[in-house]
């Protein structure tokens, strides 16, 4: 017997493909921004700086809890973030706002060498393995996203058993910095894309929420759906 709620997760799917194509919108917009790098001539007000001059880095709040902590919590509200994902909900948070998580030991690069990111929102709580970052000298959350997400650091990684991105090593990376101004123009032209991403991504939750919620009832029987209409 085929069920309504069943039809949930091919919605999810196009919710994602939605946001998919807002990230590369977002990307495109930047290349067009920002075309130079670190070996080309720069325009007037350009210049080449570091890492380390465009973030503010909040590890110090960081709180890791153990899996046995985590299991004995009773709320399970809030994402617990780690290196590379979501690997949990508790029942309290310490970052309330817009950040850019970049993997700092464990998985910290892709394939091609670019690092690890998860831009998240709201209240939530993050393990000691990834990096907690905003944005200084007109860069967003959102501007170093698409920032980090063209820059290779695979040069930066150490440790051949655990791969490990130091904040002194971050920090060194060479990038090129903008005016300011240029800056704002491009926060400004994608904020309602992303604005659209983070509501498509509030959604998929409320549907896998419900998703969680009710079919485990629908298979047990627990609720009696044979007479809805379709």
């Amino acid at each position: 017997m085929a069920v309504p709620f069943v039809k949930l997760s091919p919605l999810v799917r196009v919710i994602q493909t939605v946001n998919d194509n807002l990230l590369a919108q977002a990307q495109t917009l930047y290349k067009q921004f920002f075309p130079y790098g670190v070996q080309d001539d720069l325009p007037d007000g350009w210049r080449i700086g570091t890492v380390g001059e465009i973030i503010e880095i909040h590890d110090s709040k960081r709180i890791p809890l153990s899996g046995a902590n985590r299991s004995k919590m009773e709320k399970k509200i809030y994402p617990y973030y780690g290196a590379a994902s979501l690997m949990d909900l508790v029942d309290n948070y310490i970052f309330d706002g817009k950040y850019l998580l970049l993997g700092e030991d464990g998985t910290v690069v892709d394939d091609a060498g670019y690092p690890i990111l998860q831009y998240v929102w709201g209240q939530f709580w993050v393990n000691n393995h990834a990096h907690i970052l905003t944005g200084r000298l007109g860069y967003d959350v959102e501007s170093l996203y698409m920032l980090f997400k063209q820059t290779p650091v695979k040069s930066i990684v150490t440790g051949a058993v655990q791969p490990k991105i130091s904040q002194a090593n971050l920090r060194s990376v060479q990038v090129v910095i903008p005016p300011e101004h240029n800056l704002r123009e491009y926060n400004d032209l994608v904020e309602p894309l992303f604005s659209l991403f983070r509501a498509n991504e509030e959604e998929c939750k409320t549907f896998t929420a419900l998703r969680d919620t009710l079919l485990p009832k629908l298979m047990s029987g627990e609720i009696d759906v044979s007479a809805v209409q379709l």
